[in-house]
């Protein structure tokens, strides 16, 4: 019986400056917006949206008039597209920023992007969305309790 011993393999680490190699994170730069805290956040959405979400089509683009990078995302194949705006946490947006997102026409996320890397979507809209109606055994209070007034009366 001969003894088999584990050949220990080396395990493959990214370089330290992965992030900077990154095909995508070099087009992010190369469209040369002027915040790179900016183009950190496309870049970890754009990873979210790729290698965690499984989103198709996501590509990244320049908002000239704002100075970002935003990311046109397909969820599906054959979905509509959607622009995202990644949004490092500390930035703050004018609702003319917004606009002029929107103005684009196609339907927006906001991604804030905190210090650690969480993330956060919201769904922007033109004007309000109604809302979904609840699913449940619900009562109506606000009905029972003007009934009471009215019976006080």
């Amino acid at each position: 019986c001969t003894e088999i011993t584990k050949t220990e393999m080396p395990e493959k680490r990214p370089p330290p400056n992965w992030i900077l190699q990154h095909p995508a994170y070099q087009q992010m730069k190369d469209l040369q917006v002027g915040d790179s805290a900016q183009v950190h956040a496309a870049f970890l959405v754009y990873m979210d949206l790729t290698e965690v979400r499984r989103w198709k089509e996501v590509s990244c683009v320049k908002s000239p008039e704002l100075q970002l990078v935003l990311l046109e995302v397909r969820e599906k194949e054959g979905a509509p597209v959607q622009t995202v705006l990644p949004l490092p946490v500390h930035c703050s947006l004018s609702h003319k920023s917004i606009r002029q997102v929107l103005d684009r026409g196609f339907p927006m996320l906001l991604c804030a992007v905190a210090a650690d890397s969480t993330l956060v979507y919201q769904r922007m809209t033109d004007g309000l969305v109604m809302p979904e109606p609840p699913v449940g055994p619900f009562q109506d209070v606000g009905r029972r309790q003007q009934r009471k007034r009215r019976q006080q009366r």
